[in-house]
């Protein structure tokens, strides 16, 4: 009896634990090849992000350079027209 104690011990020391730590191992490795599959696909959709604000921002920017260019140049001809108006005693019509 004591020696199939001793037979099942052994063989739970040289077959069972590396066995284990096989499967183990195994599973681990499957758990970061997966989190490195999930970080990928972040990574992909950030860029994306990215590049999509980037395009906005783009156009925002472009938006904003006709508006400041209406502003500046109606801002032109409104000193014009003032000026205009200085010189003439006659009144006129600003048309708009």
């Amino acid at each position: 009896m004591e020696k199939a104690i001793l037979v099942l011990g052994f063989f739970l020391i040289v077959v069972g634990i590396p066995v284990i730590a096989d499967m183990l191992n195994k599973i681990h490795k499957r758990n970061i090849a997966l989190r490195e599959r999930e970080l990928e696909i972040m990574g992909s959709q950030t860029a994306e992000k990215a590049a999509q604000y980037a395009a906005q921002t783009e156009r925002l920017e472009q938006r904003v350079r006709v508006l400041e260019r209406i502003v500046t140049d109606r801002g032109a001809d409104l000193a014009r027209e003032i000026d205009q108006l200085g010189q003439d005693d006659t009144p006129r019509r600003i048309e708009h």
